[in-house]
């Protein structure tokens, strides 16, 4: 949803030359009903453009989408970002088949974990580390496609638990690289970490993810909650 959202919500600065920066859902509510898509541009100034979309149905907003897009110069600077840790190839590793029933979506991507860390094994660190790619087509990923990868993976707090347990996502922010529009593979490996959670089950989970030539494609956060088990 984030990343349909984020689609419509670029279509009309793209014509002006600007780039995504970063993009933020806030899901107030399922989606299960028809919606529409309502988009616009906020404000604007003479680089970066702050724009604005909600995915709207009779029950109110659903999902609401602030994102930031700017003009890019070519400048002398220092690039700083996340080292790729040394993993193997996406074809040396297992795929990893989701339960179709349990995640439907999952139908639609090829996840190849790297390590021995597996959703809800009981492991002793919340991290999640694999090979992602879509198995609709073949393209290198853009910012939609970047938007939905980067949620592909189980939270990776579910490594740490035994049972399956529900831990939606309340906010949900991605700021994209200097790598992304410059690979040529459909492939990135995806870190996924909790960084902390609190003893009432909130917790903030940052991913960043890479091209196999070791390119910062980049960064995302997420506030999701263990939900309480009945």
């Amino acid at each position: 949803m984030l990343g349909l959202v984020t689609t419509a919500m670029l279509h009309q600065t793209k014509e002006q030359g600007r780039t995504l920066k970063q993009v933020s859902g806030k899901f107030r509510r399922a989606v299960r009903d028809p919606f529409k898509l309502e988009a616009s541009n906020s404000s604007e100034g003479k680089t970066a453009a702050w724009l604005q979309a909600n995915a709207v149905n009779d029950a109110g907003v659903s999902i609401a989408v602030s994102g930031i897009a700017a003009t890019s110069s070519p400048r002398e600077l220092t690039q700083i970002a996340p080292s790729m840790p040394e993993v193997p190839a996406p074809e040396r590793c297992p795929i990893f088949n989701v339960p179709r029933e349990f995640v439907p979506f999952a139908s639609r991507t090829e996840i190849r974990p790297v390590g021995s860390a597996r959703p809800f094994s009981g492991g002793p660190e919340a991290e999640l580390i694999a090979w992602l790619r879509l198995v609709d087509d073949d393209v290198p990923p853009d910012e939609a496609r970047l938007v939905v990868l980067m949620d592909a993976l189980a939270p990776s707090y579910g490594a740490v638990l035994n049972l399956p347990t529900p831990i939606p996502t309340l906010a949900f922010s991605v700021t994209p690289g200097s790598g992304l529009g410059k690979t040529s593979s459909p492939w990135l490996l995806l870190s996924a970490r909790t960084q902390a959670c609190a003893a009432d089950g909130w917790l903030l989970e940052r991913m960043d993810a890479w091209a196999p030539d070791g390119s910062h494609l980049g960064s995302g956060e997420q506030l999701r909650l263990v939900m309480a088990s009945t």
